[in-house]
């Protein structure tokens, strides 16, 4: 409540005087009892600093107009680094004046006061400033009030300002610009809320950037965030969280702290980081809302983190002891670009308290710094005994310079310059083209300029100078906190970043090694990464992939057909091959049982050669057994193509060589049959039935038969050959290269043909089953088409039901236990009798009962 009451003072005030601008002339009703650092000159810039750093405010109600606006202030601690600033502007100032060449016959003048650290103190400091000098007469014109203001260290303090022009109490007869030095929140890049607003230090946009590349460049995927509750904080963070997570970066929590709040929210931000398990936190924060929670941290011991700085603290002086140091050492952060700027050194280490005992601030500046508060004669020093009395020899021997106020005060010079000679600086200056008294806030003009130090300073459409950052590191060299520039990081074309860094120079917290901070550690070889429910997604499990899949840290990915995961689960690795070779045990049984097979089938071709003249031999037609032992000889030869590698070819040859051989081969046995059972049907003799199938009718009986064999053949590969396949259903870890039929049609036509010949051969042959039995060969037909028969049968389920390379074992299975019931059922009994029993292989003992005439219509 009190504080809206002061807000509605403040805007009375204002339009109070600027009615009595425009009406009465300039009148001022009342005055804030504030301190300030002034000199007067012909262009006035003011300055606010917040030199102390906390205020008890007492207001009275507004209930009446008062005479005089009474308020109570108490400063609690002195700001030495604020007071800098503001000796680093009165500095640039008198360098100024002495430079014949920036503004000639113009003296610049300065009005400083102090801020407080509080938006409201910097209102009033701003209405202040807007009323001009302290004395004036109600008669007279109204005096020229400061052309510009450099002010303000902190963003919101900034935006309490600039936004006050926008909405019109100081739009009338306040600056026609403001350049802040120190306050970097990106919400004042806002040309429509902040028109007159610019600054010397990079936007937070630009710093939210670099912290952001800072955490890509070292790895860190889970961080803490402690922020300012106010629009520095709130804004720097949110532009920094956008930045991180397209990295991937988790932030595990974000604790608020402001120098205003009691010891109860800064436990709870200190009980925050305790209980988190980052390692790494960003502290977005000006140094003093940071300093409360930095002096607990350091007071409950909690050491091992990793602090990344904003760079409102990262270089300021008050926790830079030793004593902050063993919580915050190896602290890194970005400070704006550093600037070593001459006679700087000696003209702040020249300041002391006797040179004018009545300067604002220097006193509490010497008893701070000095360590001493200084008597002068005739003062009481009776209230001083808690503090040290000065001797009067002390000096100011150290001091760390800036560099934002100095380029601040130089272009409001040069803007400045360009407003009264209408041209930039370095021209041949002729006369002013603009009174003094005609500046009006509308006549901006950007600058663009290099100081006398080489460095480049312009502003963007949104007022912002380009973006450069130094990296600093905190370390403990001889006892003493030194801020080490470590690298940098700048802008470079086409919007892009660099970020350049010693890497081997820095001084981490946990020592020489980067600290690591992750949610969960990185998942082993072979694993993915599941979310937990309810926590971010740094925060995850492990779980191992599947069989055939990899680990890509998020997911299990399936390897190709024709790969199969490793052990590790991290590699796909080439599957196991699997086809019938020559080299393992049941290529090898095939091989030799084919060619155990092909050697009878050749040797008992050559026995019945050798004994063609024989009763037996041609009793048994020497030349339909002749060809029949050539196609088994084919047909043993047959299942060495389905061994080896499968091709085009051997897909090809195996398939129609199986079907044709065999063919050929029943062919064979279907006229040895016909012609045996057509010998001994004949009932009388010289019956000419046996004589109608003497030796073209059964070639012909053979040819034909082979013949529509090779046509099907044909017709199978012309339309859809078999062809190499790789089968995967077998098993996870292998693959089989086996023959694909192509036309599961074909190859089934195939095999009914062949069944359907074997079938005939089996009928015909069981007719004649009752023959004399000294040469009965339609018994032994008989047989061998019954093993034949029962091979082939159960060969179908077994053929399809067979895995793999087994498929290949059952069908050469099936082709050599049907030539050798062929071979042994037909030959064997005529090997036996000319081989064993030759007294036998007589034409007696061949007719037996049969009549001569029959016997010899047979022959």
């Amino acid at each position: 409540m009190q504080g809206k009451q002061s807000e509605s003072y403040i805007i009375l005030l204002s339009f109070s005087v600027l009615y009595f601008k425009t009406v009465c002339g300039c009148e001022l009703l009342g005055k804030f009892n504030i301190s300030s650092l002034f000199k007067q000159g012909d262009i006035m810039i003011g300055g606010i600093f917040p030199i102390f750093n906390k205020e008890i405010n007492s207001t009275s109600m507004f209930d009446r107009d008062p005479p005089e606006v009474n308020l109570t202030i108490t400063y609690f601690r002195f700001d030495w680094r604020a007071f800098r600033w503001s000796q680093e502007m009165i500095f640039s100032i008198e360098e100024i004046n002495k430079d014949p060449a920036l503004l000639p016959n113009i003296t610049l003048g300065y009005r400083i006061l102090n801020s407080c650290a509080t938006p409201i103190s910097a209102l009033r400091a701003a209405l202040t400033l807007a009323s001009g000098v302290e004395e004036i007469s109600s008669t007279s014109p109204c005096p020229p009030a400061i052309s510009a203001l450099i002010a303000e260290a902190e963003s919101s303090q900034s935006i309490a300002v600039a936004g006050c022009y926008v909405c019109g109490l100081l739009k009338t007869f306040l600056v026609f610009f403001q350049v802040s030095y120190f306050s970097s929140c990106a919400c004042l890049s806002d040309r429509m809320k902040y028109p007159t607003y610019f600054r010397t230090i990079p936007s937070d946009y630009f710093q939210a950037k670099a912290l952001a590349a800072l955490v890509k460049r070292f790895g860190w995927q889970w961080l803490g965030v402690i922020q300012s509750d106010n629009d520095y904080g709130r804004n720097g963070i949110m532009a920094f969280t956008e930045e991180v997570q397209k990295f991937g970066v988790c932030i595990a929590f974000v604790g608020k702290i402001l120098r205003t709040y009691n010891m109860d929210k800064i436990l709870n931000v200190v009980e925050m980081i305790k209980q988190s398990t980052v390692k790494v936190i960003l502290a977005f924060v000006p140094e003093g809302d940071f300093y409360p929670l930095m002096t607990e941290i350091v007071k409950q011991n909690i050491t091992g983190i990793q602090w990344i700085a904003s760079e409102s603290w990262i270089t300021a002086p008050r926790p830079s002891t030793p004593e902050i140091y063993q919580a915050f050492g190896g602290t890194l952060g970005f400070i704006a670009k550093r600037m070593t700027i001459p006679n700087l050194q000696s003209f702040l280490t020249s300041i002391s308290p006797y040179k004018d005992p009545n300067a604002a601030f220097v006193r509490d500046f010497w008893e701070t710094v000095v360590g001493c508060r200084p008597v002068f004669p005739g003062e009481h020093d009776g209230t001083q005994t808690a503090n040290t009395m000065c001797t009067g020899n002390e000096t100011l021997l150290n001091s760390q310079i800036g560099y934002n106020v100095y380029k601040a005060v130089y272009s409001i010079a040069h803007a400045l310059h360009q407003l009264v000679f209408c041209q930039p600086v370095g021209e041949n200056t002729q006369r002013p083209c603009l009174n003094i008294s005609e500046i009006q806030p509308n006549q901006l003009q950007r600058v663009n300029f290099r100081t006398k130090y080489g460095d480049n300073l312009f502003f963007d459409e949104n007022g912002d100078p380009p973006a450069y950052y130094d990296i600093i590191n905190w370390q403990l060299i001889n006892g003493e906190v030194h801020h080490v520039t470590l690298g940098q990081f700048v802008s470079v074309t086409n919007g892009d970043y660099k970020l350049i860094i010693q890497e081997e120079d820095i001084v981490w917290r946990t020592g020489k090694m980067v600290p690591p901070s992750l949610c969960s550690n990185v998942c082993p070889v072979g694993t993915r990464k599941a979310q937990i429910k309810g926590k971010p997604t740094c925060c995850f499990d492990c779980i191992s992939c599947a069989d055939g899949t990899i680990a890509n840290s998020t997911e299990c990915m399936p390897c190709p057909r024709e790969y199969w995961s490793n052990k590790r689960r991290d590699e796909c690795v080439p599957k196991t091959i699997e086809f019938l070779t020559y080299q393992e045990p049941m290529g090898i049984a095939v091989t030799v049982v084919s060619l155990l097979g092909a050697s009878l089938s050749l040797a008992t071709m050559m026995i019945f050669i050798h004994y063609r003249e024989t009763p037996v031999i041609k009793a048994s037609n020497s030349e339909l057994s002749c060809f029949l032992l050539f196609s088994l000889l084919l047909c043993f030869l047959c299942p060495l193509t389905f061994i080896g590698r499968p091709t085009v070819w051997t897909c090809m040859l195996r398939q129609t060589t199986f079907g044709v051989t065999f063919a050929l081969c029943i062919s064979c046995v279907l006229g040895k049959t016909i012609v045996v059972v057509t010998a001994f049907k004949a009932t009388f003799p010289g019956n000419k039935v046996a004589t109608k199938f003497g030796p073209a009718q059964q070639r012909i009986i053979v040819c034909s038969c082979t013949v529509i064999q090779i046509l099907i053949c044909v017709l199978w590969l012309k339309l859809n050959p078999p062809f190499p396949d790789m089968v995967f259903r077998y098993s996870n870890k292998k693959v089989v290269l086996e023959c694909n039929p192509g036309s599961e049609a074909a190859f089934y036509a195939v095999l009914g043909y062949i069944g359907l010949l074997a079938i005939i051969c089996l009928v015909l042959a069981f007719l004649a089953r009752k023959l004399p039995d000294n040469f009965n060969e339609a018994k032994f037909i008989t047989f061998s088409m019954l093993i034949f028969c029962a091979v082939w049968i159960t060969f179908i389920p077994a053929y399809i039901s067979s895995p793999g390379k087994f498929t290949v074992a059952v069908e050469t299975f099936a082709i050599l236990s049907s030539a050798f019931g062929l071979l042994i059922c037909i030959f064997a009994p005529k090997c036996y009798i000319i081989m064993i029993k030759p007294e036998k292989n007589t034409k007696r003992h061949v007719m037996g009962k049969i009549t001569p005439n029959t016997f010899s219509s047979n022959l």
